[in-house]
């Protein structure tokens, strides 16, 4: 014995055998394992542009080069300090005027204002799902 009074050979405690995956759940592994950058990146197969000009079914139907510089002269680029709604109210008063014989105009509006953007605002459509 020792001076304490104590056995140093019953003073061990006995570790009993545990199993560790009753302590620790077991390790799920995600089915997707893409990154976060793939998956943020917006899908592109099967899309089209994002601009669906209905079917026109007039005879001869063109637009004029003037309408399309017309429309092109006052172009939106998504600057900071542009203001989409006044270039829509712009766009909305020229196409407005605008009449053709069995062509609805909500089509001539739909052809003609992929030709009203430019820069940052073109690249941002054409990235847009229909």
């Amino acid at each position: 014995m020792n001076p304490k009074g104590r056995n140093r050979g019953h003073s061990k405690q006995r570790i009993k055998d545990f199993n560790l995956e009753e302590l620790y759940p077991p390790i799920v592994t995600m089915a997707d394992q893409r990154t976060m950058t793939q998956l943020l990146q917006a899908p592109t197969e099967g899309y089209e542009t994002a601009i669906v000009v209905p079917a026109i079914t007039a005879n001869n139907f063109r637009l004029k080069h003037g309408l399309l510089t017309l429309v092109q002269n006052k172009q939106f680029f998504g600057h900071d300090k542009e203001d989409p709604h006044a270039h829509v109210r712009y766009f909305n008063k020229i196409t407005s005027t605008l009449k053709f014989l069995n062509v609805l105009n909500t089509s001539i509006k739909l052809m003609l204002f992929l030709f009203s953007l430019e820069g940052a605002a073109w690249i941002w459509l054409e990235k847009e799902p229909p």
